[in-house]
């Protein structure tokens, strides 16, 4: 497991390699303390993701996986939430929280991934995704979100947790959301380094299950993202049995 140092969320240059370190294109966000001091004041009815999301590594790619079911206050307020999305060629991005804040998150990400590869002509490296993502979420302008990103460049697969305030580690597998204690015990028990992608589709899916049979705001099916050198491809199963 990587720990990020100072200088992947320091902006401008790594003094010692000389090595830029991505930070948002667009500019600083505004009233950025206000953001903080105000997050989880206003209408407890704001739609939430509850979430149960995890994400794992393979030799051959990545695969995320998310329950369906978005909740405001007690109500379940959809049955059919697509948490995962493509937000790079080979990138794609699980959503637990705010579902408005993840939503402006996934925009942002996406125009900033455009920049990059239009300005630079190269594609952006999941290290560099990673730390725009931090920063995004460093800057408070989308709280509440704590996202898994998974993607595949020139160095291989690769799976970050970011937490809402932008602490990122680069992981083998993780969860997020609030059915997490219950998919994690799954995946301690059958992730393996040497899975394939099919397995890992599989391991995927249980563990989203465990989770969805005992969290209240998880449920109504997954989403699963295979993430490969090829692309990123996204399909939605209603029944689990078609991934088990």
């Amino acid at each position: 497991m990587r720990t990020p140092t100072h200088d992947d969320f320091s902006g401008g240059f790594d003094s010692s390699s000389s090595r830029p370190v991505f930070g948002p294109e667009l500019g600083e966000f505004p009233n950025a303390d206000q953001r903080r001091e105000s997050a989880g004041e206003g209408d407890t009815k704001e739609m939430k993701t509850g979430t149960t999301t995890v994400g794992l590594k393979t030799d051959e790619g990545v695969v995320l996986a998310t329950d369906m079911r978005a909740s405001a206050g007690y109500m379940v307020a959809s049955k059919d939430v697509q948490k995962v999305e493509e937000i790079h060629p080979t990138g794609a991005l699980t959503i637990a929280g705010s579902v408005s804040a993840a939503q402006s998150l996934i925009r942002s990400l996406k125009a900033e991934v455009r920049l990059y590869e239009s300005r630079r002509g190269e594609n952006m490296s999941m290290q560099a995704l990673s730390t725009l993502t931090a920063n995004f979420l460093r800057s408070g302008a989308f709280l509440i979100v704590q996202p898994i990103l998974g993607g595949v460049d020139d160095e291989g697969p690769h799976i970050y947790s970011i937490d809402p305030l932008g602490g990122t580690t680069e992981e083998e597998y993780t969860v997020t959301g609030s059915g997490s204690q219950y998919a994690l015990g799954v995946l301690e028990q059958e992730y393996d380094e040497g899975l394939s992608i099919e397995e890992a589709k599989t391991v995927a899916a249980r563990a989203i299950k465990s989770a969805v049979e005992r969290d209240l705001a998880s449920g109504n099916g997954i989403n699963v993202a295979v993430v490969t050198e090829d692309g990123v491809e996204i399909d939605r199963y209603k029944e689990f049995t078609e991934l088990l």
